[in-house]
């Protein structure tokens, strides 16, 4: 079956959480969160090693939006409940529709760090892609360096796989070694 024609809800709730699909409009507040968390995300993210603008990332937001419509690519977008507030960006990369299977990315505002909404969001979308896509496994890759990233799919017990030695170049064109971290469901 082409993929266009699943048929899925494109926003879910948790405990503290909104996660949906990006709208148009939405390159304001996400711009002002990535500018907000530069220095922090700088030495993982290729996107963040300038101030973005609106515009720019305007764009970006558009085309995931057309990208979850067409379901090649899931970027989703993270808010709080209770405020509305932007937290994270996160989504389900790479997907396979075949086996079905998913990378989960991620990345959060500085401003909300260390509170424990990314870890809610990873497992919130699991749930959601287990639930609603059938996925029988979703995998979660990152830098073998940066270990808060790590410490979300080691915290809801994704196993990790395997290391890829030498698989990326950081930002600054460093050799880097990839985590390789997953869950299977039948």
């Amino acid at each position: 079956m082409n993929p266009v024609l699943l048929d899925f809800p494109s926003e879910f709730e948790t405990e503290r959480l909104l996660i949906r699909m990006p709208m148009p409009g939405d390159g304001a507040v996400t711009c002002e969160s990535i500018n907000a968390s530069l220095e922090e995300l700088k030495p993982w993210m290729p996107f963040a090693q300038k101030e973005q603008s609106v515009e720019e990332t305007e764009i970006v937001i558009r085309q995931g939006y057309i990208n979850f419509l067409n379901r090649s690519d899931m970027r989703l977008l993270v808010f709080k409940k209770d405020t509305g507030e932007f937290v994270a960006s996160s989504g389900l990369h790479r997907i396979n529709w075949d086996v079905p299977k998913f990378e989960i990315g991620y990345w959060i505002d500085t401003r909300f760090s260390g509170k424990g909404y990314m870890t809610e969001a990873v497992q919130g979308i699991t749930d959601f892609a287990v639930r609603e896509l059938k996925a029988s496994r979703i995998e979660i890759r990152c830098d073998s360096l940066n270990t808060k990233s790590r410490a979300i799919p080691e915290r809801l017990g994704f196993a990790l796989d395997g290391i890829l030695k030498n698989d990326s170049l950081s930002v600054d064109g460093e050799l880097r070694d990839t985590c390789i971290y997953s869950k299977v469901f039948n």
